[in-house]
């Protein structure tokens, strides 16, 4: 706005990026409920983790990201807004 306030960014809904999230883990590889298990991954990062992927405007790509047809891991997407925390996460398991 002209007078120098914002408005919020509009998140998305909390389900779906709830399971854009899981499905982004179990695609690059990263074991959500181990890291949870191994105190890796509290309530509040994942409830962060879930809230900053709200608020990505790289949903729609990332849907069609992970409907790709792969059996193996892959590497994060560059677009992700998690992929640098969720890869330190995996990174920390490797390391157990």
């Amino acid at each position: 706005m002209a007078d120098g306030t914002a408005f919020p960014p509009v998140l998305g809904d909390e389900v779906e990026h709830y399971w854009l999230v899981q499905r982004m883990a179990k695609a690059t590889g990263v074991d959500l409920v181990q890291a949870m298990d191994a105190g890796l991954l509290t309530q509040e990062d994942w409830a962060s983790i879930v809230t900053r992927c709200r608020g990505c405007q790289w949903t729609e790509g990332c849907g069609d990201w992970l409907d790709q047809p792969i059996d193996d891991t892959r590497p994060f997407p560059q677009p992700c807004v998690n992929r640098k925390r969720l890869a330190r996460i995996g990174d920390r398991l490797a390391e157990l």
